[in-house]
């Protein structure tokens, strides 16, 4: 039987597509929530809108596979963003209060006519899995948003996490970091076969603290994507607060760590304020730059 030209080329674009590496840009920001009553050197979001949505929109410009991972987005902030990105980009993630829109989202953003959505859902990081509950001594709700990507062109998937983890508990930061793994392994082998993965958030952790250590330790399910970085961009510290205050507390994972599924070629920590002194947020961007080679 002959084989018509079309289909012979149509067959060798799927088969080029199904095995080439695909560069993926992972950014991850806590963009600080749009509050009425603001630090000293904080301005409204009124102000720091158009920043933030000029950051996503040129560090996405040249990857049309970004995905951004955020963190302490309210209702009308994911509006704001959706709106600024413009009908190209969708998301998945809900509000934490209620599993709706009350309360901070920690969505996933992504182009709709690059990424398809087979599914996705919101972990609530308490002891049962309740919505809207605080967990152990956290002084706040905390959840993890999961989805599960395939690449349209390639058919490629990768699993998709991003978090934020509570700021004063530190028995819910450790916990909440167990869970993550728990469900990365659980969620990664859904169909059999593990697919890549990565993590991004503000665990509101150090180094040296427990959670990042569950998170990087040897034996977990990921790895921070810094120390597997070609080279390594921008400032150090992660979080500035509004009077430089200055630590590391945001990260992109990526996984398994037992195969060597990404090779990443940059990390970089974006400024939070320019010339005119304005801070679009209290943390800076993080910026991941892999190559998906699976």
């Amino acid at each position: 039987m002959l084989v018509s030209t079309p289909i012979l080329l149509a067959l060798s674009t799927f088969i080029m597509h199904s095995h080439a590496a695909l560069p993926i840009r992972l950014l991850t920001h806590n963009i600080r929530y749009a509050t009425t009553d603001p630090f000293d050197g904080e301005k409204p979001w009124t102000d720091r809108k158009p920043l933030i949505i000029n950051e996503f929109k040129y560090n996405t410009l040249y990857n049309a596979e970004s995905f951004i991972c955020l963190q302490e987005v309210l209702n009308n902030q994911i509006t704001d963003i959706m709106n600024g990105l413009g009908p190209d980009w969708s998301y998945i993630g809900v509000g934490r209060d209620d599993g709706k829109t009350k309360g901070e989202y920690s969505p996933l953003i992504f182009r709709k006519a690059v990424w398809e959505v087979e599914s996705w859902k919101t972990v609530w990081l308490n002891e049962d899995g309740s919505v809207g509950k605080k967990g152990w001594d956290a002084g706040s709700v905390r959840i993890v948003t999961v989805g599960h990507f395939k690449h349209i062109a390639s058919k490629k998937k990768v699993l998709g996490l991003c978090t934020h983890f509570d700021n004063s508990g530190a028995v819910s930061r450790r916990e909440s970091a167990k869970i993550v793994e728990t469900l990365i392994k659980t969620e990664s082998t859904r169909d059999g076969t593990a697919v890549p993965y990565f993590l991004g958030g503000d665990l509101n952790s150090e180094t040296s603290d427990d959670a990042y250590q569950i998170l990087n330790a040897s034996n977990s399910t990921v790895r921070d994507a810094k120390e597997l970085a070609a080279w390594n961009y921008g400032d150090k510290y992660t979080f500035t607060g509004f009077d430089d205050e200055k630590v590391v507390i945001d990260f992109v994972f990526l996984g398994p760590r037992s195969r060597g599924d990404w090779e990443v070629k940059g990390y970089s920590v974006l400024p939070n304020r320019f010339d005119d002194g304005v801070y679009n947020s209290d943390h800076r961007a993080v910026v991941v730059d892999a190559v998906l080679k699976v």
